[in-house]
């Protein structure tokens, strides 16, 4: 079976697993495991940020941003399709208690200033205020499209000028690096927050990193605990982690067999697929996407849904050359 659902479906590889055998541990909720120090201090390091957070999942990190950020109540300015509002059983609303206002982004699910100037409340008897921008790069539902760091840069502007910090959803972020050819570094330079997943094309078992300013830090790492995520011997997954870092360097090469993928179905009758610029292939069907799938799963390929006609294959580091031409073949006998 080849699995092309997800990122996140990718085992850890035999280092992960002696580096997870062997890491130095401690309780994290003290403060004292110092295979979990040393992550937070190497991404932090990685991104430029003052400090950084080992959280279970992208989903606790973004949670706890918004918590973190915004007084409850307020409102909280985000992409329509971003997957913090989409795809986090509405925890804007359960865990921040924040009201967010939508907006229709461009092509790469961008926002721009003059989007963040036009959505902006001010705080008055009757109005919430505005507390906090999302962004997301890669964007998730687009198709893993990546936003500049020019277009970053001056959206993050136009929320500062009104005093609104801004949170970036990074999941990929490094999927973002790697097809921009700069630095997350740089990406994140603009924001004031991001969290970025260990467990998707890096290729970590589990975790996520939370970052920003120290004082953001210490006050996520509190809300952490709330939302039952302190964890104790956390070395253990945290050693698989570090490895992940390590990784970034060939997510290019996801990217590229998601061009090769991309570019074999879409000459195959019945499907529509657009070059993907990151490691995410969206296939445009003439049948239902549930009865797609069926078929290519009795043909040994895994996807998922994304709408009524159409299905996101995604590669990683488990889908090498031989698996996307064999993943071609299949869904050509299946159309």
């Amino acid at each position: 079976m080849i699995d092309l659902r997800s990122d996140t479906v990718t085992l850890p590889d035999e280092a992960m697993r002696e580096a997870a055998a062997d890491a130095e541990v401690g309780d994290d909720v003290y403060g004292e495991d110092p295979t979990v120090n040393e992550l937070e201090r190497r991404m932090a390091e990685i991104l430029g940020m003052e400090a950084s957070l080992f959280v279970p999942s992208g989903t606790m990190g973004n949670q706890i941003a918004a918590r973190v950020h915004t007084e409850r109540g307020e409102e909280v300015l985000c992409e329509r399709e971003s997957h913090i509002y989409k795809w986090e059983v509405a925890g804007l609303a359960q865990h921040a208690e924040v009201q967010p206002r939508t907006i229709e982004g461009d092509d790469s699910g961008g926002i721009t200033p003059e989007q963040v100037r036009d959505h902006y409340v001010a705080e008055d008897l009757h109005r919430p205020g505005t507390g906090l921008l999302t962004l997301e790069n890669t964007h998730n539902s687009n198709g893993g499209t990546v936003i500049s760091p020019e277009e970053m840069a001056a959206t993050a502007a136009a929320a500062h000028d009104l005093d609104v910090p801004v949170h970036l959803d990074g999941a990929r972020l490094f999927n973002a690096a790697a097809a921009l050819e700069c630095s997350a570094a740089d990406l994140v330079e603009p924001v004031d927050t991001v969290m970025c997943c260990l467990s998707k094309g890096l290729g970590a078992p589990v975790g996520s990193m939370l970052s920003g300013p120290e004082t953001f830090v210490e006050q996520a790492r509190r809300v952490r605990k709330l939302l039952g995520g302190g964890m104790r011997q956390a070395g253990l997954i945290a050693a698989p982690g570090l490895c992940a870092l390590e990784n970034r360097h060939r997510l290019a090469d996801d990217h590229e067999r998601a061009s090769r993928l991309a570019a074999g179905l879409d000459e195959l009758e019945g499907l529509s697929v657009a070059e993907p610029e990151t490691n995410i292939v969206l296939v445009e069907t003439d049948v239902p996407a549930t009865t797609f799938l069926d078929r290519c799963e009795r043909e040994g390929i895994l996807g998922v849904p994304f709408d009524d006609h159409v299905v996101r294959f995604c590669t990683h580091w488990d889908v090498d050359d031989e698996a996307v031409e064999t993943a071609i073949e299949a869904v050509a006998s299946v159309v």
